[in-house]
Formats: C-alpha cells, structure tokens, sequence
C-alpha cells in the first residue's frame, strides 16, 4: 500500500508540473500576442505603403500635413519652412519648438531629413516629385494629391480623405472622426449665424488679388476649389463660371472678368502692402463702376486667410468669412 501510494504522489506531482509548464506556455504566447501589431497600409496618390508599425519619428514637407498631424495630437520631428507656416496657418494648435526646419516647401534640404531618421515622411506628390527616390532612399514616403484631376473630386473631399488616411496610419481613426466633426459642426453654426444676420444676397465671388509686373492680376476661385466648397457649405452660391477645369482651382484674370458678377457680393484677400483695389484700381472705372463696388458689398479678408489647409483651417475660414459678412 505505501509503494501504491507514493506511485500516485510521484504521478500527481508529474501531472502538476505539466499543468504548470502548458500554462506558461500560454501565458508567453498571449503575452506575444500582445505585443505585435497588424501592418498598416495607407495608399497616397501613387500607390499602397504598408509599415509594419505605427511610426514615430516624422518629417512633413507640406504645411497642410503639419496641421493634419496636430490635429491628431502628433508632433513632427522636421518640417519645411517652419517661419512662413507661422505667418499662414493660423489653428490654435501650436508646432513644438523642438522641431526642426529641413529647408523649403520647394527644395527641401535631403541631408537635414536624413540626419532626423524618420520612420515616414509625408509630402505633396506635385511638389517633389523629382526628389521621391531620393525620399524613399531615406524613409518610406507618402506623396499625397491635394489638386485632385478633373472628374476625381474636389480639393475639399481630397482634404478629408487624406485626413482620415492619416489617421489610420497613426492609429488615431477616432481621432480623426472626432476633428472631422468639429469642423461640420462649426460649419453649421456658422451658416446658421449667417442666417440669423439676414444676409440677404447669398452669391458670391471670392478672389485672392496681387500685383504682377507691376500689373494687378486677380485669382477667381472656381467651383473645385476648397475655399469655395467650405463657403457653400456655409449657405452661400459661388456666382463666378468660367469655360475649362483649372487644377488649382482658380483663373487669373483682371478686373475686366468680374462684369458678369457684378451683382454677387465680393470676398477678396489682399496683402497690406500690395493692396490692387485701393492702389492700382482705385480711380479705375472697370472697378469703381462695378455693382458691388457701388453699394458696398466688397467684403476683404485678412491678409493671411490661408484656403489650402485641414480642417481645422478650414474652421478658420469659415469664422473669416462670417465675420466679414456679419460685422
């Protein structure tokens, strides 16, 4: 009986200690589990890059990106002309001082990118695309398209989709859904607030205007571009048409063009020191003349509205715009 029993002991000891062994076995496969990530793929105006973890270190050679990456709570480690962001973009949102300034929007400096090791960086296709193997030669690169082709959408949906696209590579979706929200939002109060102010013309023209050659030249913002998307969700009809798509959104014209708009208020952006209407057109009865020159509905933005960036400019534009017409 007592060589019986330490038979038994001897197996419940042997079974105890197999017990032990599968459940740390286990525990290391759950732990991991854990500890990997699924790939994340992210396709840009070329094609699919996927990385095999959310990157960290980024360097951003576009201004909207910049903003794209502060709204999601991100801070890049390098970007393109840090001093003419600060005089354009005009979000809340402050860019840390720890980062780096790696050359122009134009010609960035290759070396500087390089020496910050990033894991992404994230540009504008049509700007660089001369540089993109020497881009790749350094981190894998996202080349975005925010000047979609004729029959691709507008800039305003191109804006959105490459926002969230961002969001995804950075896994902040529900960050992105969160500031693409806010901003519809605040296009509904503003277009109620522009309501309420019993604007009674709703047409418009929007122009950014500045002297070339010493001649005034005046940007007409056609139904592709952003600026005039965000305003016609505020309520308002964008009166100015003309023949053939433009990729940036916008003609170059002078004065002469606005006579078949005359009756639609006039938005325009002109810097201090090379305001067109008060200097050259002044006196000039292409101008003087006009409709909404004569009964005052010329409405002037601050020189530095920027109409090409995230949502979150795009929540400064539309204040820009219902201040202009409600104060």
């Amino acid at each position: 009986m007592r060589k019986k029993g330490l038979i038994i002991y001897f197996i419940a000891v042997v079974f105890l200690l197999a017990a032990c062994g599968n459940n740390e076995g286990t525990q290391k496969s759950d732990e991991n589990t854990n500890e990997s990530t699924e790939s994340i793929t992210v396709t840009d105006a070329y094609d699919e890059t996927t990385f095999e973890e959310v990157p960290e270190r980024v360097v951003v050679l576009e201004w909207v990106y910049a903003e794209d990456l502060l709204a999601l709570g991100i801070q890049p480690v390098g970007m393109a002309d840090i001093e003419n962001y600060h005089n354009w973009v005009n979000i809340e949102l402050e860019l840390s001082e720890d980062v780096v300034d790696v050359g122009t929007r134009q010609e960035p400096n290759l070396e500087a990118i390089a020496e910050l090791n990033p894991d992404v960086i994230i540009t504008a296709g049509y700007r660089h695309e001369g540089i993109m193997d020497s881009l790749e030669e350094i981190a894998p690169t996202l080349a975005f398209n925010p000047y979609p082709e004729e029959g691709q959408g507008n800039q305003f949906e191109e804006m959105k989709t490459t926002f969230n696209k961002l969001g995804t590579l950075f896994q902040k979706e529900d960050k992105a859904i969160e500031v693409i929200n806010g901003m519809e939002e605040t296009f509904t109060s503003v277009a109620q607030e522009i309501s309420d102010a019993n604007v009674e013309n709703n047409s418009f023209v929007l122009s950014q205007a500045y002297t070339s050659d010493n001649n005034p030249v005046l940007r007409l913002f056609k139904d592709n571009a952003m600026a005039v998307q965000i305003m016609e969700q505020l309520g308002l009809e964008n009166a100015y048409e003309s023949e053939g798509f433009q990729l940036y959104g916008y003609d170059e014209a002078s004065v002469e063009a606005l006579q078949n708009f005359q009756d639609a208020n006039f938005f325009y952006i002109v810097q201090e020191d090379d305001n067109i209407f008060t200097n050259q057109l002044a006196g000039n009865p292409a101008w003087e003349n006009l409709s909404f020159v004569e009964e005052g509905n010329t409405y002037g933005l601050p020189g530095d509205t920027w109409t090409y960036g995230g949502p979150l400019s795009a929540e400064v534009f539309a204040n820009q715009i219902k201040n202009a017409l409600t104060e």
